[in-house]
């Protein structure tokens, strides 16, 4: 009986031109299609994704930068909307710091953006430190960098800003205003 159904099966298949290997073929291939389709529209509907992804602290800096401690801060208004984050790299090979200010509001829209890196440099007797500071300041879709300076044995600072799109709109910035990350 089981191999009667079977044989009928493959007989009504045939009969319509279409046997046990084609069908499944066919089968495998609408579902690699329509998986095809949802995935592209999932990126097509939301850019937004692929623009954050694109735009990474590693990717800005450059090969060989890692993220240090306290590496992240955010860039918020005073009322506390974060506009995106400022982050701080390190090139051991190098000894070279890199900062970058990556936008999470106003993404593709182009805003008054910087990043700011200031390294001390070796005091002269009692005189105080010595500075080297690099900014990068203007309007920019993603974000501001990178900005490197060598500051191996030095402490450094660093900073980033980003304006919204209004004309009297507020400016968020963030990162870190003392000496750190010496060495």
């Amino acid at each position: 009986m089981i191999v009667r159904q079977n044989d009928q099966s493959c007989a009504a298949r045939q009969a319509g031109g279409v046997d046990e290997g084609t069908d499944r073929m066919r089968r495998t291939t609408k579902t690699i299609l329509l998986a095809a389709a949802l995935s592209i529209g999932g990126v097509i509907a939301n850019p937004a994704y692929a623009v954050a992804a694109a735009h990474s602290p590693e990717g800005v800096c450059g090969s060989g930068f890692a993220r240090v401690a306290d590496s992240k801060r955010a860039v918020k208004t005073p009322s506390g909307q974060v506009f995106g984050y400022v982050y701080l790299m390190y090139n051991r090979r190098t000894g070279y710091n890199c900062v970058t200010t990556i936008k999470t509001s106003y993404v593709g829209t182009a805003t008054m953006t910087s990043a700011t890196l200031m390294t001390q440099t070796k005091r002269i007797k009692d005189e105080p430190a010595r500075t080297n500071k690099k900014t990068d300041n203007r309007k920019y879709k993603y974000y501001a960098g990178p900005v490197k300076l060598y500051a191996k044995g030095f402490c450094v600072k660093y900073s980033g800003t980003i304006a919204d799109t209004r004309p009297q709109g507020e400016i968020a910035s963030g990162g870190r205003s003392a000496w750190g990350n010496c060495g």
